[in-house]
C-alpha cells in the first residue's frame, strides 16, 4: 500500500478489535439509525472470508435465516461496528469456507471446533505438577 495512504488511515484503523478468524461463530453488534433515532442490532453466524488488509479489511459472516443461507460483508474498521463477540472458536482448514454455501440444514454450520476441553485438561495437569514438585533444599 502507497506509505501515504497508509499514514492518513492509520488514525482510523481501530486497535480494540476482538481476534477472530476464519470459521468463527461470531456476533456482530452493529449501530442502526433509524430517523433520528440509534439502536443496536446483532448479526450472528460463521466468518466465512477474510479480505484486505488496513482500512480496507472486511469480513464475511454468513448465517441460516428460514432455511435460506444469508452472507453480509462487514469492514472491520467501521465506526458502525460496535463490537463483535466470539461464540465459539473453530479449527478451519481453508482460508475461505464458500462451500458451506452448497450445505443446508446443520451440515451448513458444521466445522470442527476448536477441542477446549483438552486445553483445559492439560493446563490442570501442569498446575498440579508443579504444586507437587519438592521446593529445593537451601544449603
Amino acid at each position: 500500500m502507497n506509505p501515504i495512504i497508509q499514514e492518513i488511515t492509520a488514525s482510523q484503523v481501530k486497535k480494540d478489535i476482538t481476534p477472530f478468524k476464519v470459521g468463527d461463530g461470531v456476533r456482530v453488534h452493529t449501530k442502526v439509525r433509524e430517523g433520528d433515532k440509534e439502536r443496536v442490532q446483532i448479526y450472528g453466524g460463521i466468518v466465512i472470508a477474510r479480505k484486505g488488509h488496513g482500512i480496507h479489511e472486511t469480513f464475511t459472516v454468513r448465517r441460516l435465516s428460514y432455511g435460506e443461507g444469508v452472507e453480509r460483508v462487514f469492514p472491520v474498521n467501521s465506526p458502525n461496528i460496535e463490537k463483535i463477540e466470539v461464540e465459539r472458536e473453530s479449527e478451519a482448514m481453508k482460508a475461505r469456507l464458500y462451500y458451506l454455501r452448497r450445505r443446508t440444514g446443520k451440515a451448513a454450520v458444521a466445522i470442527k471446533e476448536k477441542d477446549r476441553a483438552a486445553e483445559v485438561h492439560a493446563e490442570k495437569v501442569a498446575a498440579t505438577k508443579a504444586a507437587a514438585a519438592p521446593a529445593p533444599a537451601k544449603a
